[in-house]
C-alpha cells in the first residue's frame, strides 16, 4: 500500500499548531508498521520559510518527506514545484491523502489526483466547518466552494476526528463517505504528574495557538467574575498585534496581574500542563483538540466549549466540563469547578491511564490502515 500524504506544512513548522503534529504523527505511525508513505509539503513556516533543501527527499523520523518552495505565503501556499511533482508521480500511489483545505496546494493536488483517477482522501482539519466559512473572506470562500470545492469534494472520501467534525462536513459537502478516527497525539514518556496543594490558588492554563477562534478574549472577560484565588498561564504563540490586543483587554478588565504569558511551548508543555489544575479551551471551533488529550495524559482536567470536537468524549467520561461561549457561563463553571477538588483529584489519578487505553497507537494505526484499504478497494 503506497500512500502520498499532501500537506501545505509539515514539521518542524510548529507555528501552525496541532494539524502539523497530527499529520506527522499519522505518517510516522504508518511508516513504522511498514506502509509506504511519502509526504509532499512546502517550506511554509509562518512568515518565514523552513531552513531545508527544496526538491530533495529527506528522512524525517522514518518518513520520506520532500519540501517544495512556495511562491505565496500564508495561507495560499502556492507551490508550482509541488504541483508538478504531484502530476508526475501521482499514478505511482494507491491513494492520496490531502490535509486541510483552503490552500492552493490542497485544492490543485485534489484536482490533479481526480483527473488522474487516483482515490482521494481529505482530512479537512477544521477548515471546512460552518465557522470557517463565516470567519474570514466569507463571500470569496462561498463562491470558491460553490464553483470549485463542492464539485471536487463530492468525489472524495473524508476522514474526520470527531462526531462534531462529521456533522460539520455533512453540512457543507456530500462526500463519497466519511470515516471517523481520532488523531494520533504524541504523549510524554516522562511522568510529570503533580498533586495540588489545596491551599494554593487554582492554577488555570490555556495552551494553544493564540488566534481569534480560540476564544481567549471571552476567557479574559470571564476572569473578573471569578470568586476564588486563581492564576492563569497563557502558553502559545500568535500574531503580535492580536496578542497585544488581548494584553490590553486583560488590563482593561483589571486581571493582568493574574496572568502569566508563557509563550510557545514544545516538549516542555507536558510538565507545564501537569503543573496546573485545569486546562481551559473556549474555542469557537475545534475539530478535535490535541491539547485536550495532552492535558488529560498528565492528569490535568479540562473545561471546553461545546464547539471543541472532544467535548462529548470529555463529558461522557467525566474527565472535565463543558461551557458556553459566554464570559458569565465560563465564570460560573469555574466557580463550580473550584468547589470540586475531589473530582479534580480523581481526574488527576485516573485520566492518564484512560487516555493510554482509548488512544492506543497500535489500535489507531490498524483503523487507519483499514480505512485506506477500503478507499483503495472502492476507488
Amino acid at each position: 500500500m503506497k500512500i502520498l500524504q499532501i500537506s501545505a506544512s509539515y514539521k518542524p513548522a510548529y507555528v501552525y499548531g496541532g494539524p502539523t503534529m497530527s499529520v506527522s504523527m499519522l505518517s510516522e505511525q504508518l511508516a513504522k508498521v511498514g506502509c509506504f508513505i511519502d509526504v509532499y509539503t512546502t517550506t511554509a513556516n509562518g512568515i518565514r520559510e523552513l531552513e531545508v533543501v527544496p526538491d530533495q527527499s529527506v528522512n524525517i523520523d522514518g518518513v520520506t518527506v520532500t519540501y517544495y518552495k512556495r511562491i505565496t505565503k500564508d495561507h495560499s501556499h502556492l507551490s508550482p514545484a509541488l504541483l508538478k511533482a504531484v502530476w508526475q508521480t501521482i499514478k505511482g500511489y494507491d491513494a492520496v491523502h490531502i490535509h486541510a483545505w483552503w490552500n492552493l496546494v490542497s485544492v490543485f493536488s485534489c484536482m490533479i489526483a481526480l483527473m488522474r483517477d487516483v482515490p482521494v482522501l481529505v482530512s479537512a482539519r477544521g477548515t471546512l466547518s460552518p465557522y470557517s466559512f463565516q470567519n474570514k473572506n466569507k463571500r470569496i470562500k462561498s463562491l470558491i466552494h460553490y464553483f470549485v470545492s463542492k464539485p471536487l469534494l463530492k468525489r472524495c472520501h473524508f476522514h474526520v476526528t470527531s462526531d462534531r467534525e462529521k456533522s460539520a462536513i455533512n453540512s457543507v459537502v456530500s462526500p463519497k463517505d466519511i470515516t471517523n478516527i481520532p488523531n494520533f497525539v504524541r504523549l510524554s514518556s516522562s511522568d510529570h504528574i503533580t498533586n495540588k496543594n489545596t491551599s494554593s490558588p487554582l492554577r488555570l492554563i490555556f495552551l494553544s495557538r493564540i488566534e481569534e477562534k480560540k476564544g481567549l478574549d471571552i476567557l479574559i472577560k470571564a476572569l473578573p467574575l471569578i470568586t476564588f484565588p486563581y492564576t492563569l498561564t497563557i502558553a502559545g504563540d500568535g500574531e503580535a498585534n492580536y496578542i497585544a490586543e488581548l494584553k490590553a483587554l486583560s488590563k482593561l478588565n483589571k486581571v493582568d496581574h493574574y496572568i502569566q504569558w508563557a509563550g510557545f511551548q514544545n516538549d516542555n508543555k507536558f510538565g507545564l500542563l501537569a503543573a496546573h489544575d485545569l486546562l481551559i479551551l473556549p474555542s469557537h471551533d475545534e475539530n478535535f483538540g490535541n491539547v485536550v488529550i495532552e492535558s488529560l495524559s498528565q492528569g490535568t482536567a479540562v473545561l471546553l466549549s461545546k464547539f471543541v470536537g472532544l467535548s462529548t468524549y470529555v463529558t461522557q467520561n467525566n474527565l472535565g466540563w463543558e461551557c458556553e461561549l459566554d464570559p458569565a457561563d465560563i465564570a460560573l463553571q469555574l466557580n463550580l469547578i473550584n468547589n470540586k477538588q475531589q473530582q479534580l483529584s480523581h481526574i488527576r489519578k485516573t485520566a492518564p491511564e484512560k487516555i493510554l487505553v482509548d488512544f492506543n497507537e497500535d489500535q489507531l494505526v490498524q483503523q487507519y490502515i483499514t480505512m485506506y484499504h477500503n478507499i483503495i478497494t472502492n476507488g
